[in-house]
């Protein structure tokens, strides 16, 4: 078996992006990459042109799933929020179990139980035993809400209307976050260190602001006017599904919102913390909300952000 990494979800998408910045890292380290996505696009064929073996296929195609996972030694398993984890988990861990695959690296949610407050993060947990059930050397990265999507739902509204528009109660709600970047790293050294324990879970938070941090940095990023308008969760609902987020993401969402302003109201958002992870881990400190937005400012302020939004 060679050690070529499956990489899924490597030409990128509209949330993270954590695949394509894993496949671009292990290139990057001379580690062989196979690229698995939903079709051959300019995005595959940059990956391809930095020396990527390109595999289309789709996650609930059991066949399409084995034939990626032949010959690999590890992989990379990281699933959109929408609908299909279940399908999808059984066949990544069939095709890994069957072509002897030794190392598996999940990216879930950061609170991966039973009792977790949204269905997906429930949904995590039980992807999280299947791979272990499947015995394919499976370790588990539970992160915390992306600076990215963060992003993307503030420009739903800011290049028009100045305004951050979130079910999250009062300016004290705490936000735990963290740059997919600073996700992927993880996953990297994760998939490169010479050993790992199956089964461990690394819970990772790159930074804990306020909602009113989130106001100041793209008002001072941004230098525009920035405000905070608390909206119900019904609106905020009707606002996501009319700009055609899928409603798996958009029940995961709301039920987060409801959990983060519960934890804030309490005792209980004292428990977040920066995970020192990220370090030790992914080799670079956790990179900064502001940082991220400084890097985003100009796509952010452009009023071509509501229509990718």
């Amino acid at each position: 078996m060679s050690n070529t990494v499956l990489v899924t979800s490597a030409a990128g998408g509209m949330q993270g992006r954590t695949g394509r910045h894993v496949a671009d890292m292990l290139l990057e380290r001379g580690v062989g990459v196979r690229a698995f996505v939903r079709q051959r696009d300019e995005r595959s064929d940059r990956l391809k042109s930095l020396g990527a073996d390109i595999v289309v296929g789709d996650f609930l195609d059991a066949r399409s799933v084995d034939a990626a996972a032949q010959g690999v030694s590890s992989i990379y398993f990281a699933y959109p929020v929408q609908d299909g984890l279940a399908d999808a988990t059984a066949a990544m861990a069939l095709a890994a179990r069957r072509h002897g695959v030794s190392r598996l690296v999940n990216l879930v949610m950061y609170q991966s139980s039973l009792d977790a407050p949204t269905p997906r993060m429930r949904q995590n947990y039980l992807s999280e035993q299947v791979f272990e059930w499947a015995g394919v050397g499976p370790v588990h990265i539970r992160a915390t809400v992306f600076y990215e999507n963060v992003a993307r739902l503030v420009g739903a509204n800011l290049p028009a209307k100045g305004a951050i528009r979130l079910p999250l109660g009062d300016q004290n709600t705490l936000l735990p976050l963290i740059a997919a970047e600073d996700v992927s790293r993880i996953a990297v050294g994760l998939l490169t260190a010479p050993a790992l324990e199956a089964g461990a879970a690394y819970p990772v938070i790159g930074s804990v602001i306020s909602v009113r941090d989130v106001v100041e940095t793209f008002a001072r990023v941004l230098q525009r006017d920035t405000h905070y308008e608390e909206i119900t969760d019904e609106q905020w609902r009707g606002e996501a599904l009319a700009r055609g987020w899928n409603a798996h993401a958009v029940e995961h969402l709301s039920s987060l919102w409801k959990s983060l302003r519960a934890a804030s109201a309490t005792a209980e958002a004292a428990r977040f913390s920066a995970s020192d992870t990220i370090e030790t881990i992914g080799g670079a400190k956790p990179k900064t909300f502001e940082q991220f937005i400084r890097e985003r400012g100009a796509e952010l302020a452009s009023p071509a952000v509501r229509a990718t939004a």
